[in-house]
C-alpha cells in the first residue's frame, strides 16, 4: 500500500538534496543501566523535581495569540495537565472531554468534578455509535494506518466539536503513559520481571487482580489467551515485555481468518525478530531494567505509530487544531528516565511520582483512581447499533472479498458466532474487528478494490 513511502524515524531529521540523503538521529531516551539508577533520593524529592519540570513544561504550552483549550477526561494524564494550567491561565480555561454513552467507557463525572476543581469551563462532547459509524471512513483514511479500536475515530470528532467553538490549540495528556508506566502492561512486567524479593504466592495473586481489575484491557493491552512463540524476544532481551506478548495472543487470533496462501508465504515469518533488528539492543537496551526496556520499545514503536497517529496529531491537524504535548517536552522526558523505575510503578501504583507531584491540583477521585485507556465502546457490544452494521456489511461484502490476505468465508463464520460468545471475548475479538475493518477503508479509500 505505501511501497517506497518511508517515515522519518523519532528523534531524526533528513538532509536531503537532489544527489544526497542522509538521515541524522539528534536525540533519544537514553535510559541508565540498571546498576547506576540507584539514587538515595526520598520520593518527595523525586515528586518536586518532577511538579517543577513538569509545570514548567505545561505553562510555556500556554503561550499563544489564540485562546488555548485543554482535552480532559476522567485519567491522572490530562487532569494533571489542566490543574497545572489553571494555575497560569488568567481567565477560567475550557475543558472539552468525549463522553460517551455506555458507563464503563464514560469519564464525564471524574472529568466534571475536575473541571469544578480548578473552575473550568466544562464543555462534555457526547459520541455515539452512530456518529463513529458515519465518520469511520473519514478518520482511517486520515490516519492512514489500522486502528484496533473506533477510539482514533472519537478523536477526529473531538477534534472537529474543539475547532466548530472557536480553538485551534489545545494542551493534551499523551505521552505520559509512555514515560510513566500507565499502561497495565507495564505493572505486568514490573510484577514479573522486578520482584524484589516478592513470594511467587503472592506475586501470582497481585497478577490476577491486575486482570481482574482491568477488564476492558482484556486482549488490547493485557495478554488473552495464547500467544505466538516468542522464544527469540527472549533470546535477545532476556524476558518477553508483556505488551508483545499482548499483541502476540492478538495475532493469534487474527491467524484463522487468514487466507491459505497468505498462511503458506508468511505465517512462519518472526515479526518481533524483524522489529528488533530495528533497535540498537546492544546501546540502548542492554542492562537497562526490564519496565525501562519495555518503555523505550514502546515509545520507539506504539507512540509515533499509533498513539500520536491514530489519537493525537493526525486526529487534531484533521481539523487544524494544534495538540500540545507537555509530557513529551524533552526536559521532562530527560528528568525522568534519570528517576528509579519504582517512580513510575509504585507497588501496583502507576506513574507514582505523577500522582504524587500533582496531588494538589486533582481531584481525591482521580489521584485514588487506576489507569483506565482510552477507548470507544466495542461494536461488539452494540450489535443493534449503527457501528457494529457498518462491520457487519463491510467484512461481508465485496471490499473484504477483494483483499488477499483474508479468508471472508472464515470471516463470516467468526461474525455468525458473535452473538454466543461471552462480554469478554466479544471486547477481545473486536479489536480483530476493527482492523479488518479499517483495512477494508484503506483498500477502498486508495483505489486497491476490484
Amino acid at each position: 500500500m505505501y511501497d517506497g513511502v518511508f517515515q522519518v524515524p523519532p528523534g531524526h531529521y533528513v538532509i536531503a538534496s537532489d544527489k544526497h540523503f542522509q538521515l541524522n538521529q539528534y536525540w533519544d531516551f537514553h535510559y541508565p543501566k540498571a546498576e547506576t539508577s540507584t539514587s538515595r533520593r526520598s520520593d518527595a524529592d523525586y515528586a518536586a523535581e518532577f511538579r517543577e519540570t513538569f509545570e514548567e513544561a505545561v505553562r510555556l504550552r500556554l503561550r499563544a495569540d489564540v485562546p488555548v483549550g485543554c482535552y480532559l477526561s476522567g485519567g491522572l494524564d490530562s487532569c494533571a495537565v489542566i490543574g497545572l494550567a489553571a494555575r497560569h491561565h488568567p481567565d477560567p480555561i475550557r475543558a472539552f472531554t468525549l463522553t460517551f454513552d455506555r458507563p464503563d467507557y464514560d469519564e464525564e463525572k471524574e472529568a466534571k468534578e475536575m473541571a469544578v476543581k480548578v473552575g473550568a469551563d466544562f464543555s462534555p462532547i457526547p459520541i455515539r455509535q452512530d456518529d463513529l459509524a458515519d465518520n469511520f471512513a473519514g478518520a482511517i483514511l486520515q490516519s492512514e494506518t489500522f486502528c484496533f479500536n473506533a477510539h482514533g475515530v472519537a478523536k477526529y470528532l473531538f477534534s472537529r466539536a474543539v475547532r466548530d467553538a472557536g480553538y485551534k490549540v489545545v494542551i493534551t495528556g499523551e505521552g505520559s503513559d509512555e514515560i510513566l508506566g500507565g499502561y497495565a502492561h507495564f505493572r505486568r512486567d514490573m510484577l514479573l520481571y522486578n520482584q524484589n524479593g516478592q513470594e511467587p504466592a503472592q506475586v501470582a495473586l497481585l497478577l490476577q487482580d491486575l486482570d481482574r481489575l482491568n477488564p476492558v484491557s482484556r486482549g488490547l493491552l493485557l495478554p488473552d489467551g495464547e500467544a505466538m512463540p516468542l522464544e527469540n524476544v527472549k533470546r535477545i532481551l532476556g524476558f518477553v515485555p508483556s505488551w508483545i506478548e499482548t499483541f502476540s495472543t492478538r495475532s493469534v487470533k487474527m491467524q484463522p481468518l487468514w487466507a491459505a496462501d497468505f498462511i503458506e508465504k508468511y505465517g512462519q515469518r518472526d515479526s518481533y525478530h524483524a522489529l528488533l533488528s530495528g533497535i540498537d539492543v546492544r546501546g540502548q537496551l542492554a542492562g537497562r531494567d526490564p519496565v525501562n526496556q519495555s518503555l523505550y520499545l514502546w515509545s520507539k514503536t506504539l507512540l509515533p505509530g499509533y498513539i500520536l497517529t491514530m489519537l493525537g496529531d493526525r486526529m487534531e491537524m484533521a481539523h487544524s487544531v494544534e495538540g500540545r504535548v507537555p509530557f513529551l517536552d524533552h526536559h521532562v522526558v530527560e528528568m525522568i528516565r534519570s528517576q528509579p523505575v519504582r517512580q513510575k510503578i509504585n507497588g501496583m501504583t502507576e506513574k507514582y511520582v505523577l500522582r504524587e507531584a500533582v496531588r494538589d491540583v486533582i481531584t481525591d477521585t482521580v489521584y485514588r483512581r487506576q489507569k483506565h485507556p482510552f477507548l470507544s465502546p466495542p461494536a461488539t457490544l452494540n450489535p443493534k447499533e449503527k457501528l457494529s452494521t457498518l462491520v457487519n456489511d463491510t467484512l461481508r461484502g465485496s471490499v473484504l472479498e477483494s483483499i488477499p490476505f483474508f479468508d471472508q468465508k472464515k470471516v463470516i463464520g467468526l461474525l455468525d458466532s458473535l452473538s454466543a460468545m461471552d462480554e469478554g471475548s466479544r471486547v477481545a475479538i473486536d479489536q480483530v474487528l476493527m482492523t479488518m475493518l479499517s483495512a477494508c477503508v484503506l483498500h477502498r479509500g486508495f483505489g486497491l478494490a476490484a
